[in-house]
């Protein structure tokens, strides 16, 4: 009973939304049809399976299932894509209208069709791109530990950058991230990065530190004491492969999606690699990741009963 209300009452919001639309945006028929069919099969969702009849109580993780209810039905990406836009639009509008506070699918990011995945490295590459750093030195300590620890947790560029020295946290070999819209996540660092850092800390960041008030606090430095820019990142990626000899075209982005692809290929769980990457929506972690055909094939030899 409570959903054919819920129903009741989203059919005037929505209703609403599309005259929006049309009037104010000058959406074509065709449009208009498609976000009428994606808005009724959200908002039935909402009602009948959730058991709302408020837009307030609508969250993130009630947007999340929907997403999953999608992903199930083996749309193409860029249906999924205009279902994703159509809840954000919606919901803001809901903000403007003042039925709701604020807009729950406001993080969701939008999938790309088609969208080129950026080179990954397989494991050798990525142990030849450590190995050739040279820690004998302040600046190769400050790279190792970059590096280490971008490949170890799977940091964006900016997150990097960004870290604060009290965010690394030794004693329980965990990474405190703040990641997009000021998410926080924890995520574990492995023996590796976790010696590389601790060897920065201790024998290369005070040579490093001038005292600059802006970098007083940032965990990694340049060379003249200021906070590492991306532009400074992005030398360290492209100059440790150069080194190494690996051709690929690479940058900082390419050591998160390696992180994502290695975790997958051991047999990681996708939800738990969507928590280590800070992705609001599991579905975006599904796109941004890849596990090539022949790791499939022999995970499908190996344990398929009849292969």
């Amino acid at each position: 009973m409570s959903s054919i209300r819920s129903m009741i009452h989203f059919e005037n919001e929505r209703d609403q939304y599309l005259n929006f639309l049309k009037l104010e945006k000058g959406l074509s028929g065709n449009s208009l049809e498609s976000y009428d069919h994606d808005l009724r099969r959200y908002l039935t969702f909402i009602g009948r399976d959730i058991g709302l009849s408020d837009l307030s109580g609508i969250t993130l993780e009630h947007i999340e299932k929907f997403l999953q209810e999608l992903l199930a039905m083996n749309l193409s990406v860029s249906t999924i894509s205009r279902n994703i836009s159509t809840i954000r639009g919606f919901h803001q509008f809901a903000v403007i209208e003042r039925w709701s506070a604020a807009n729950p699918a406001e993080l969701i990011e939008l999938p790309r069709k088609g969208r080129k995945l950026p080179e990954v490295l397989d494991q050798q590459e990525v142990t030849m791109l450590l190995d050739t750093l040279d820690r004998s030195d302040t600046l190769g300590k400050r790279d190792a530990a970059v590096l280490e620890l971008m490949y170890a947790t799977g940091l964006r560029a900016s997150e990097t950058v960004e870290l604060e020295s009290d965010q690394f946290i030794p004693e329980l070999q965990l990474l405190r991230i703040i990641g997009k819209g000021n998410k926080e996540r924890l995520v574990p660092v492995g023996g590796m990065a976790l010696d590389a850092v601790s060897d920065y800390l201790k024998n290369a960041r005070p040579l490093l530190r001038k005292n600059i008030p802006i970098a007083r606090n940032r965990l990694f430095l340049s060379y003249r004491g200021k906070p590492l820019t991306r532009m400074s990142l992005w030398h360290i990626v492209t100059g440790a492969a150069r080194k190494a000899g690996i051709e690929k075209p690479i940058h900082p982005h390419t050591l998160r999606h390696s992180f994502a692809t290695h975790l997958l290929e051991g047999g990681a769980d996708l939800r738990a690699v969507q928590e280590m990457l800070g992705h609001v929506s599991i579905l975006t972690t599904e796109i941004y990741t890849h596990i090539d055909r022949s790791f499939l094939e022999e995970v499908h030899k190996s344990f398929h009963p009849r292969a």
